[in-house]
Order: C-alpha cells, then sequence, then structure tokens
C-alpha cells in the first residue's frame, strides 16, 4: 500500500465543489494528501469538500477563482504553497457540459466550452507546471472523457466533445515536453458516471440506454473515480506519463 500513500503530498484539485472533483479531492485525503481546493466563487459545495478533508484529519484550504483566468489560477497555486507546502500532485477536474445541434449550436456556447474545458485545462497545467518544475518533482492528472475519444450515440455535443479530445492529446504533448524535467503528466476518461452532469435533463431519458450500452451494465459512481486518480498521482505510477487511462466500463471496446 506505500505504492499509493499520498503522506507528505499536497495537491490541488480544480473543480473540488461538486461532482467527480470533489470526490477525488476527498480521496486524495483518504490516501494521506493535504489538499487545496478550487473552484467558482459561486461554487457551495466547495465548504463541503474542505469539511470533508478536515474531517479526515488532513489539512485543507479553499481557492476560488475561474479556470479561464490565469492570474486566479496563479494566486491559487502561491496560496496553496504558502498555506500547505509545496505543491506535488495536481488534478484539474473542472469542466462544463451541454448538448446542442451543430447546426444551430452558438459561436458563444462553442467557445464558452473550449474555454473552460480545454483553455482552463491548459490554463491549470501552466500554473501547477511552474511550480512543480522548479523542483523537478510532480504529478498532474486532466480529466478528460471517452467522449474524447468516441462520439456517444444519441447525444448531440460536437463542442463538448472536442473539448475533451483535446484534453487527451495536450495531457500527451505536456507529458513529452517535460518529462526530462521530473513532471508526469496523464489523464482519466470517465465514461457515463452519476455526477450532476450527467443528471442533465437532456440525457435524463437516456441514462437507462447508457446502462445498456455500458458492457458493465451501469453507470460508474464518483467513488470509482479515486483509485485512478490516486494510482496516477502515486509513486504506483513512477514509470507512467502520456497515457489516457479510460475508465469505463468497458464502453469504448464495442
Amino acid at each position: 500500500m506505500k505504492l499509493f500513500d499520498l503522506s507528505g503530498d499536497v495537491a490541488f484539485v480544480t473543480g473540488a465543489g461538486s461532482g467527480i472533483g470533489q470526490r477525488i479531492a476527498t480521496g486524495l485525503a483518504e490516501h494521506g494528501a493535504d489538499v487545496c481546493c478550487f473552484d467558482l466563487p459561486g461554487s457551495a459545495g466547495l465548504d463541503e469538500t474542505i469539511g470533508l478533508i478536515r474531517a479526515l484529519g488532513r489539512r485543507a484550504t479553499a481557492c476560488r477563482g475561474d479556470v479561464t483566468q490565469a492570474s486566479d489560477l496563479a494566486d491559487a497555486i502561491a496560496a496553496c504553497e504558502s498555506s500547505l507546502g509545496p505543491l506535488t500532485v495536481a488534478v484539474n477536474s473542472a469542466g462544463v457540459a451541454s448538448a446542442c445541434p451543430a447546426e444551430e449550436l452558438a459561436p458563444a456556447q462553442w467557445q464558452r466550452t473550449i474555454d473552460i474545458n480545454l483553455t482552463g485545462v491548459f490554463l491549470s497545467c501552466q500554473a501547477e507546471g511552474r511550480a512543480m518544475l522548479s523542483r523537478g518533482k510532480g504529478s498532474i492528472v486532466n480529466i478528460a472523457s471517452m467522449s474524447g475519444s468516441i462520439v456517444n450515440r444519441g447525444l448531440v455535443q460536437a463542442h463538448y466533445n472536442s473539448s475533451k479530445a483535446g484534453v487527451i492529446h495536450l495531457s500527451k504533448s505536456l507529458a513529452m515536453e517535460w518529462v526530462a524535467r521530473g513532471l508526469r503528466v496523464n489523464c482519466i476518461s470517465p465514461g457515463y458516471t452519476l455526477t450532476p452532469m450527467n443528471l442533465r435533463p437532456e440525457v435524463a431519458e437516456q441514462r437507462a440506454k447508457f446502462e445498456t450500452e455500458t458492457p458493465i451494465g451501469r453507470m460508474a459512481t464518483v467513488d470509482e473515480m479515486v483509485g485512478p486518480a490516486v494510482f496516477l498521482s502515486s509513486r504506483a505510477a513512477s514509470y507512467v506519463t502520456g497515457v489516457d487511462l479510460l475508465v469505463d466500463g468497458g464502453f469504448c471496446c464495442w
């Protein structure tokens, strides 16, 4: 179990106020990390995440800002290191989803999705990388989606799919750029997962179909994203970089 022990690590998690981000933040703490939790100023769940982490006996701090704003991220990383110590682990989970036929998709909706899901991940990696590269050690895990590798039957979300495909290739690109400088970069591509994002009205009627089409026969829980995130963040993955880890219940096999 020492391979998966994050004791002594300081983690920074974006999108930590809900869904996968919240559960990964608490999961890292369960394995010994102290965690800085980042989300929008209006995130009602951020304080809950902090409370859950502290209840585990780990240190936690909250930073509020927007992943599309480089200055917000720079300030948050500085606050994280000032409060908890040198950053060693980061998980970038902030994201949005929506559905719209491509021929009706407004440029503003396309741009917002790209700005948050792709540019936001790049800016997060950039801020985290600047801190970690100076010490020659660290792990970054980006949350992509199986929708970055396949096109979901029945969902009209070219903007979302494109943003997540970008996250996968961004992660590989950064992994290779930083591999000789001690920093690993990987991503996790969840399949259909029971988060607020997948309880959206536009996908509610398709939930039963999602489960039928997934070989394992059900949607994932957010708990099932913790193990992959801990693995990629820990010494157990010391020889793993540039990987897109599908956590999709076998969906992409069919």
